[in-house]
């Protein structure tokens, strides 16, 4: 079987826009190079938080590009390739420029709700479209549909190159029941920073962080304090970013972490429609925190 590389902190990438609504792709270049001198150890790219369903395919090509261009090897990129066409989705992946990428994030079909076999043969044809390592991607508040804890365990047992899954469900009974069940090789890696501590304890081998974006150093020494074991250090992180948690996705995501971006002067606050900006209240308690929190 295929090894996991994905581990510790990934920074799941958002997209700066300037305020024509085009790429921002300088502010891209400066926010890579700034998570990879704060202690990012991969990234995921094209998914959820870079508001992916809204570039054109060309954005798409010069932002993989543009990435790329600046980490230089030096972390694993991840890259987000799903849908709810599995057709679609196996083209791509055996047509598709996949240069420099060094694994695929897949998310779980959405607004058709298979069934657990439906889910399963999905994967199971996406593993054999690609020699790439599949990172699955079960995030069923987005997608309305749970891939369940067995066929996950049967995915990573059946397929070499499915490696890990993204899980952010939310279910901590599920997660630690894939940990119970699932193959030595195959890993979970958290896909919601508010359970990162909690699933980390359990087994997880890392996070595909939102909040990473604007704060890597220190997310990232939470993750290092408890791959060493020190809970109660690692604890304290976690606690003290447990408001801004919450208010990163209240607006939903990358509201949140844009306007946070935004107030530490690094990106503009633009989103693409239909996502809009934080609301006022938002922002300004946001704003306090990072005060606090001296950042």
């Amino acid at each position: 079987m295929a090894k996991n590389i994905f581990k510790g902190l990934g920074i799941a990438l958002i997209t700066p826009f300037n305020e024509d609504y085009s790429v921002d792709y300088d502010a891209l270049k400066r926010l890579v190079e700034y998570q990879l001198t704060s202690g990012a150890d991969f990234f995921c790219i094209l998914a959820t938080t870079g508001e992916t369903p809204c570039l054109s395919l060309e954005e798409k090509d010069k932002i993989r590009k543009t990435i790329i261009e600046v980490v230089r090897g030096r972390v694993p990129i991840l890259m987000g390739c799903g849908g709810n066409n599995t057709a679609t989705v196996c083209e791509e992946l055996k047509n598709g420029d996949f240069t420099g990428i060094d694994g695929i994030l897949s998310v779980c079909p959405y607004y058709n709700k298979p069934s657990q076999e439906g889910l399963y043969q999905h994967f199971k044809a996406i593993a054999a479209s690609t020699d790439l390592p599949v990172v699955l991607y079960n995030v069923p508040g987005r997608t309305g549909v749970n891939l369940l804890a067995e066929t996950t365990v049967r995915l990573a047992t059946d397929c070499d190159n499915i490696v890990a899954i993204k899980e952010a469900s939310g279910n901590l009974v599920q997660v630690d029941e894939i940990i119970k069940s699932k193959p030595a090789d195959f890993d979970v890696i958290s896909g919601d920073d508010g359970l990162t501590f909690p699933m980390i304890a359990s087994g997880a081998v890392g996070v595909i962080s939102v909040i990473g974006n604007a704060l890597p150093k220190e997310f990232s020494r939470m993750i290092r304090l408890e791959f060493s074991g020190e809970y109660e250090a690692a604890r304290v992180i976690h606690h003290r970013f447990t408001d801004l948690f919450n208010l990163l996705f209240v607006d939903g995501n990358p509201a949140g972490v844009k306007v946070m971006l935004s107030e530490m002067g690094m990106i503009k606050n633009v989103l693409r429609l239909p996502l809009v900006p934080t609301r006022i209240t938002t922002r300004e308690k946001i704003s306090k925190i990072l005060k606090d929190l001296k950042i």
